[in-house]
């Protein structure tokens, strides 16, 4: 038998490298960025990126940042999956979402969906869907037997789960065989609406209907944890794990008061997060909840194969832009790549629309082949939990994990879930961090491609039936939000300025000097204001010629667009003849430095440059050519 070969050391032949000598590296490349000087842990520090949750992202990461051992798939912590063999076989659930309130247009919906690569359906009934009296002609000709039904029935889950328990009855499929998810969330229902004045009465109907599928249908889950209306309401991803905690320790002990074996509660159980394009974090965060979901499920003393999460990613509606919504597509693939490589059991990808009312049957053919390309071509699903054992994926699932048991910790303290939305910590808490995120968003700090960033003025609006009202979104209720709600407010002003007077607010884009100086201010102050609604016109001035070129353009304002060696030797002469022109504010693109009070006292009246709030030029820009 011939023995086996010494492993081959790839590397031998170079000297090992040093954390130091990549410092030293790193020092050389701030040098030459003209950044602040930095040696050592301080030149890699000047690399590292803060995230929520006081987290922040090293530059470099080594077996020095490793974690605790993470088991195997399978097995606690189940933060490499919750089954041994992960999505290996037969890959994930691809849940497509039904938000059609005719109940025959939903089933011509569902219908299309399950022959063309869904493999579940998860239906909106009641308000924001089909009636329940609906409930069969929408699912009318779906194999129940084959396809499971998830539903989001809101305050109507008690008949929405009776009349899908007794269509299975009556289709011929044993309750002991179905398989589905009847929704029932009536601290969700509470995040949403802020009304609790039922809560109670929920709550046990609720547990009633756990109890029945424990007995008739262990393969129907009564109860969903749903974190969307955290993240739809503003919140991080460490937010989002622990209201969704705390939200499963209230149901827990409900359940158990009503005399289910914690076992049996914590399989009545299914979770559902949002994916974002933050590939990492949607990774780390998934993999984080099941970690947390273990611990909570080993102190209630449930046995280690009913600790494990199910878990249903639903791509963010957070991060859906309205204007050029294709570039959607391309967010909700790193979303479902994320959620896939993260461990989901059931993922949901918003059709590119979704944010525009109800989707098209384009719309919905793209976001299933998003999955089925994912699945299919990529072979996504073929190993089990890819990201592990990267040290980066290792550390921010680590502290993502402990950011969010704080956060459910302080849930705890404050009463619990129901407590803590009645008191306004959580809607307070959620509000504080989208107002952080709010400022990142309008310095353009985390950029929105298509709508802060690349904007196009010319492009022709989607337009969409509108959808179902969604529950909740206002009143006591968690609000939702979106990442471009601040720029399409701009954006809606240039869109009236347009209908009322046949064009758009302008800005007058006065290039300096040569192309070659002039050309990176001015694409970026062309960015800048085509990002709120204003058309741009650019032209190559001097003092004598700016007035005239002024004039021509029709815009309101200008903005002088330069190198500052050129800006030192014509910015002041020109901004001066802008003013006199009738420019009723004058700007320019770039940081004033020490010549400031020169170029205000010859009128510039704002400085635009990388790092400025955006939104505030933006409102104020439209404010003073009277857009209303």
């Amino acid at each position: 038998m011939t023995a086996e070969p010494p492993e081959l050391p790839l590397a031998a032949a170079f000297p090992d490298a040093d954390r130091e000598q990549w410092q030293h590296l790193v020092e050389g490349v701030l040098r030459k960025s003209g950044a602040a000087p930095a040696t050592g842990a301080a030149a890699e520090d000047a690399l590292a990126t803060d995230l929520q949750d006081g987290i922040r992202i090293r530059p470099l990461y080594t077996a020095e940042n490793g974690t605790a051992p993470l088991g195997h798939p399978g097995f606690p912590p189940f933060v490499r999956g919750g089954r041994a063999e992960g999505t290996t076989v037969g890959g994930w659930d691809v849940r497509q979402r039904q938000v059609q309130s005719d109940p025959r247009r939903a089933n011509e919906a569902v219908l299309a969906d399950l022959e063309n690569g869904s493999t579940s359906v998860w239906l909106a009934v009641g308000d924001g869907g089909v009636p329940v009296s609906g409930l069969a002609e929408a699912l009318r000709g779906v194999y129940l037997d084959l396809a499971p039904i998830a539903l989001d029935a809101g305050a109507d889950f008690t008949p929405a789960a009776e009349g899908l328990l007794r269509l299975y009855t009556e289709s011929g499929v044993p309750l002991g065989e179905a398989v589905g998810a009847l929704g029932a969330d009536p601290l969700g229902l509470l995040a949403r609406t802020g009304d609790d004045s039922k809560l109670r009465v929920q709550l046990e109907a609720a547990a009633r209907l756990a109890g029945r599928c424990t007995a008739e249908a262990p393969g129907i889950r009564a109860l969903a944890v749903d974190a969307l209306p955290y993240h739809e309401a503003g919140g991080s991803p460490a937010e989002e794990l622990g209201a969704s905690l705390a939200t499963g320790v209230a149901y827990l002990r409900q359940l158990t008061q009503a005399g289910l074996g914690v076992d049996d509660a914590c399989r009545q159980l299914e979770f559902r997060y949002s994916a974002t394009a933050d590939q990492f974090l949607t990774i780390a965060k998934l993999r984080a909840a099941r970690r947390l979901w273990a611990r909570v499920a080993e102190v209630s003393g449930a046995a280690p194969e009913a600790a494990a999460q199910r878990q249903h990613a639903v791509t963010s509606s957070v991060m859906m832009a309205r204007r050029d919504p294709w570039v959607n597509m391309l967010r909700t693939t790193v979303a479902a790549l994320s959620a896939g490589v993260g461990g989901a059991d059931a993922v949901t990808v918003l059709p590119f629309d979704a944010a525009l009312g109800l989707s098209d049957a384009f719309a919905r053919r793209i976001a299933r082949n998003t999955q089925s390309v994912l699945l299919e071509e990529s072979h996504l699903s073929k190993v089990i939990d890819p990201a592990g054992g990267s040290w980066y994926v290792e550390r921010l699932t680590d502290e993502l994990a402990r950011a969010g048991w704080a956060f459910f910790q302080e849930i705890e303290g404050a009463g619990g879930q129901a407590a803590a939305l009645r008191s306004g910590l959580i809607r307070e808490r959620l509000a504080h961090t989208w107002e952080r995120r709010s400022a990142e968003l309008a310095h353009r700090r985390e950029p929105i491609t298509g709508v802060s960033e690349f904007p196009h003025l010319a492009e022709a609006p989607v337009v969409r039936e509108p959808a179902p009202a969604p529950v909740g979104g206002g009143g006591g209720g968690l609000p939702r939000v979106r990442r471009d709600d601040a720029y399409e407010r701009l954006r809606a002003r240039s869109d009236a300025h347009l209908e009322a007077g046949g064009e758009r607010p302008k800005v007058f884009l006065a290039a300096l000097g040569p192309v070659a100086v002039h050309t990176a201010r001015a694409a970026f102050a062309g960015n800048l204001y085509q990002a709120g609604g204003i058309e741009t016109v650019q032209e190559t001035v001097d003092a004598q010629s700016v007035a005239e070129a002024f004039a021509r353009s029709g815009a309101g304002i200008a903005c002088l667009c330069s190198s500052d060696a050129v800006y030192g030797e014509q910015a002041a002469a020109v901004a001066a003849a802008l003013k006199a022109a009738g420019a009723r504010q004058v700007h320019l693109a770039g940081k004033p430095g020490e010549r400031r009070e020169e170029f205000v006292t010859a009128g510039v009246g704002s400085f635009v440059h990388v790092g400025c709030d955006a939104v505030e030029v933006l409102s104020s820009a439209l404010d003073v050519m009277e857009v209303a």
